[in-house]
């Protein structure tokens, strides 16, 4: 039987709750000491620990399962193979164009490898600057005065415009994280709460991004929370376009729907995963202390969660 919409409260809840953890994140700015906590060993292990959770489930256990509901809409094995792996391919291109639209809304990406405390000393540095540098006269009549920091005015503006840029972009690319969510938890509850467990874990530090140069650029706490919630909220926009998808159809039970759905979101992880998580998190640790080794683990706490449930 394939899957269907009775596991779909269950599935919003947890690509909510999912969505919902960037305000984790996003919270350290009511108690500025937490900030420091978030270092950047601390980052990349949970990134990679997620794009193993992330990569594991693609391979073990969506992908299969996009193949096996092809093969229940009538396909041949080899056919059904093909459609599969094709859907894979789909939703990596998908993710791709959406990573092109995502950096023409963020082209500086100044947020990304950067540590949360840096963006505090960073903006503090600057405005020390702004207070003890001045310019000689003999570089005013060369003509080679340079801005050594920005006016305390710009750099505001500055880092409010990285806030609002940061969150538009994690919003759009929290779309297909949601719609991952929904549909492996109709498919499968243990599996689905596992996955936004994971997306849970690197939507942490995208809540901090967020929130970190808004607070620094407006004075306003809240400002950063609310911003830093708003992106999380695009992963239940990603839940509702799968269900639409779904109903859409006029049958809860169609098979060819969910294959494809489910090999589109294997494509989508698989890109999440090479694309974001493991790049960033080896920019947070270019030396691989830990990224590669977390990653491991997160892919044996999937396999193992996934071996509990075969009991």
């Amino acid at each position: 039987m394939a899957p269907n919409l009775e596991n779909s409260g269950t599935a919003f809840l947890v690509v909510c709750l999912a969505g919902l953890s960037t305000g984790i994140g996003a919270s350290v700015v009511f108690e500025p000491r937490m900030v420091k906590l978030a270092s950047k060993p601390v980052l990349a292990a949970g990134l990679g620990f997620s794009g193993g959770v992330m990569m594991y489930v693609s391979f073990a256990e969506i992908f299969p399962e996009s193949r096996t509901l092809f093969e229940h809409h009538g396909l041949k094995p080899a056919m059904a193979y093909f459609w599969a792996t094709f859907c894979v391919f789909a939703g990596m291109l998908l993710l791709r164009m959406m990573a092109f639209v995502v950096h023409l809304l963020d082209k500086d990406e100044v947020h990304e490898g950067q540590a949360p405390h840096e963006i505090e000393a960073a903006k503090n540095g600057a405005n020390e600057n702004n207070e003890t540098t001045e310019n000689t006269p003999a570089d005013a009549e060369a003509g080679k005065v340079e801005e050594r920091a920005l006016s305390p005015r710009r750099e505001a503006k500055h880092l409010k415009t990285i806030g609002l840029q940061t969150a538009l972009a994690i919003a759009i690319h929290n779309v297909p994280e949601g719609l991952a969510g929904y549909v492996g938890t109709l498919n499968d509850p243990s599996v689905g709460i596992t996955l936004s467990v994971a997306i849970a874990i690197h939507n942490i530090p995208e809540g901090l991004c967020v929130a970190l140069p808004i607070y620094y650029a407006t004075g306003s706490r809240v400002k950063g929370f609310a911003f830093a919630l708003f992106s999380g909220f695009a992963e239940p926009v990603g839940a509702v376009l799968a269900w639409a998808i779904i109903k859409g159809t006029g049958e809860d039970m169609s098979y060819a729907v969910y294959a494809v759905l489910f090999g589109v979101v294997t494509g989508l992880m698989i890109m999440i995963t090479l694309d974001e998580l493991i790049p960033v998190a080896l920019r947070y640790d270019p030396n691989n202390k830990v990224t590669v080794n977390c990653m491991v683990v997160g892919m044996a706490v999937m396999a193992a969660s996934l071996c509990l449930f075969q009991v």
